[in-house]
């Protein structure tokens, strides 16, 4: 039984780790596929994802290409999975939900003064994307994203979207998940954003709630591609 303060991917960890120690997976053994741990702990791969990283910064295991998750460290060897905080998916779908209606109410309270103000934060981040200034380009994506959270006119929204976007630059999991994807050659995307102020600058709160729900549901999907264990299994799923 999950404790109420633990992350999803946690007690995934817990019980590899309880099986390293036992000797049902040793070192320079190979962890089950993808989909036998999802069929075993019952949750999605996006939950098994954060875990088999985890363990990755946590120095248990290591991925091989072409072929695995090997075991390479036992328990007490490793750091604690505590030290990890919240993964990249469960953020992003946590912003998913809550950036959906953000820009949905957005679309119904922006003045076309806001309206005008968000066009100027997405001509910059078009800018340095067309000159492949990328990390820029990133702060600039927060920028957008907090852009909309104060066209709500509602501070609590304001508190937590930038709570959000907090965790995603300082929890260890999210900042290794999302470094991985930046590594992949994924970059924030323009055309994904411009629907976004379209839909806001049109009034129209439905389409606002789309746009955002689709770039982040294709974040997601950009993470689950760029995660993708390496052995044959997981490659038969598509991003």
């Amino acid at each position: 039984m999950k404790a109420d303060n633990q992350k999803l991917y946690q007690p995934i960890i817990a019980a590899l780790q309880a099986d390293i120690a036992a000797g049902h997976f040793v070192k320079g053994g190979r962890l089950p596929p993808e989909r036998v741990l999802v069929e075993r702990f019952q949750v999605s791969r996006l939950t098994v994802r954060e875990a088999m990283i985890g363990m990755e910064i946590l120095g248990l295991v290591e991925a091989r290409r072409g072929s695995g998750v090997y075991v390479i460290a036992s328990p007490e060897e490793a750091l604690k999975p505590s030290d990890l905080d919240i993964g990249a998916f469960e953020l992003t779908l946590a912003r998913q939900l809550i950036e959906g209606e953000t820009a949905a109410l957005a679309a119904t309270t922006a003045t076309p003064e806001d309206v005008a103000e968000l066009e100027q934060v997405l001509q910059r981040m078009e800018d340095k994307s067309h000159l492949g200034v990328t990390l820029d380009t990133e702060a600039e994506d927060r920028e957008f994203h907090m852009a909309i959270a104060r066209l709500t006119r509602n501070e609590a929204l304001v508190f937590v979207v930038r709570s959000l976007w907090d965790i995603r630059d300082h929890s260890p999991l999210c900042i290794e998940i999302l470094r991985r994807s930046r590594s992949a050659g994924v970059t924030p995307v323009i055309e994904e954003h411009r629907a976004i102020y379209t839909a806001i600058a049109a009034r129209d709160p439905h389409a606002a709630r789309k746009a955002m729900h689709d770039h982040l549901g294709r974040v997601i999907d950009n993470l689950l591609r760029v995660t993708e264990a390496e052995d044959s299994d997981t490659r038969k799923v598509s991003a």
